[in-house]
Formats: structure tokens, sequence, C-alpha cells
């Protein structure tokens, strides 16, 4: 009885040990493919972050290029624009006596006015941005620049509403900052005026944790009641000198992305899926 049972147990040890060697290899098995899947992932989130750095690389590079340009051309033009606008001035005197033939001089010294202003933008685009990073209260600039925009506002009707933290302490340059968020509530002004009134949501959270995507510091974004943007423009939103404006010289978007990358931040354009434009930074 004993010399036949051996082999029996010794068949069921076998058939054990098997069974465990099995499992192990399926759990060894089902390691690699976790492994594998989230090395895939990875590898796709990379190239994706790649794609995008490189897009990014290559509009710096083109707006460099357009920058360098630009700048020469403004100088050449600001040193013939103070001749015609001091030679205005002289003919405004000698025509006082002359109604119409001085509101036809005022009209050219206007329009010297608007060609200097336009010039001293470009300038400022072309010029180097540099933050001078400080201990700030994100909400305190906030309020200030939408105190700034309060007669533009007022005048078109429309109401700005600000949620976020307060105090709300960032490491930023306060006026470059503050320039920024002017410019996105502008430009959200116009862009709400429709039916004799509009509204401008402005949101601004900290990044708790970890730094969050792109940023490190800060969400804050901007909305307005607005049309949207088309899809086809969405794209060029950012690009200087574009604008569908009558009146605008498509630089104040511009400033604002270059002011963003000052700080080593992302700004992103997009339509709010509650209507209108939302303008997004992330620092």
């Amino acid at each position: 009885m004993t010399t036949a049972a051996a082999p029996v147990t010794d068949h069921a040890r076998r058939v054990e040990e098997l069974g465990r060697i099995i499992m192990a290899y399926s759990q060894v098995t089902e390691k690699l493919q976790k492994s594998h899947d989230q090395l895939m992932a990875t590898v796709q989130s990379l190239r994706k972050e790649l794609s995008e750095k490189d897009r990014q690389l290559e509009r710096r590079n083109r707006l460099a290029a357009l920058g360098e340009m630009a700048a020469g051309m403004a100088h050449e033009i600001r040193n013939p624009l103070g001749g015609i606008q001091l030679y205005s001035s002289i003919l405004a005197g000698d025509l006082c006596d002359q109604p119409q033939s001085l509101a036809v001089v005022k009209k050219i010294s206007g329009g010297v006015r608007r060609l200097e202003a336009l010039v001293s933008q470009v300038l400022q685009f072309t010029r180097d941005i540099t933050a001078n990073v400080v201990q700030m209260n994100l909400d305190e600039v906030i309020d200030e620049s939408i105190e700034l925009a309060s007669g533009q506002l007022s005048a078109r009707n429309i109401e700005c509403q600000v949620d976020g933290p307060h105090p709300m302490p960032v490491i930023a340059d306060p006026l470059l900052i503050g320039q920024a968020i002017l410019n996105l509530v502008l430009n959200a002004a116009e862009a709400s005026t429709g039916g004799g009134s509009g509204k401008i949501f402005v949101q601004y959270t900290a990044v708790a944790g970890q730094a969050d995507g792109d940023a490190r510091q800060f969400h804050l974004s901007v909305r307005d009641s607005g049309t949207g943007i088309s899809p086809q423009i969405l794209d060029r939103i950012f690009n200087p000198f574009f604008t569908t404006k009558e009146t605008g010289t498509g630089l104040g978007l511009a400033i604002v992305h270059r002011i963003v990358e000052a700080h080593d931040g992302t700004i992103i354009a997009a339509n709010a899926e509650g209507g209108g434009a939302k303008f997004e930074i992330r620092i």
C-alpha cells in the first residue's frame, strides 16, 4: 500500500508545483503587460509634448525674425513721423485764422499720433521681455487691472465678475502680469459688446500640490460673453499684426503671449462651453 501510494503523492506534488509555476508565470506576464502599457502611454505623452515644444520653438524663431524686421521698420518710420508732426504744428500756427484748412492739418496731426502709437506698440513687441519676479498678490494685481479698465467697461455697459481666493500670493512680475490681464480684459470687453451690454468672467485658482500640467503656481482665465472665436483663426490668434478689428493693431494678444512666455508659462485660446471666448493662462 505504501509503495503504491508514493507515485500518486509524487504526481500530485508535481502537478501542484506546475500550477504554482504557471500562476507565477501568469503574474509576471501580467506585470510585464502593465509595464508595457505604461511605457507606451509615457512614450505617446512624450511624443505629444515634444511635438508641442517643437511647434512652440518654431513659432518663437519665426517671431524673432519678424520682430527684428519690425523693429527696423519701426525706427525708419518713426524718424519721418517726427518731422511730419513738427511741420504740421508749424502749419497749424500759420492757419489759426483759417478754420477749414486748420481742421485738415489737425486731421494730419491726429493720423501722425495714431501712427506713432502703432510704432510704439511695435517697438514694445520687439523688445526682449524679461520678468522681474517678486512675491506678489495675484488678486490685488487683477483688481488693479480691472480698475484701469473700468472706464471702458462702464462706457460699454459691461459687467466684470471676479472669482478667486484672497489673498493669492505668487512669484511673478506684477507689472507684466497686470499688463497681460488688462489687455485680456479690454479685448474681452470689445468682444462682449453687442445688444447694449455684456459680461466678463475672470477666474483664478492656485495649483494644489505638485505642478499641474503646464502650471506651477496658478491658473487664470478671462472669458467674455461674445460670439466666440472662429475655428479658422484660432491658430493665428496670437500672431503679431493679426486682427479681426477694423481699428486693431493685432499686437495686444501677441504681447500677452510674450509676457506669459517670459514667465515660462502657457496661454491657450478657446471657445467656452457656455459661449464666448476664453483665454487661459497657466504659470
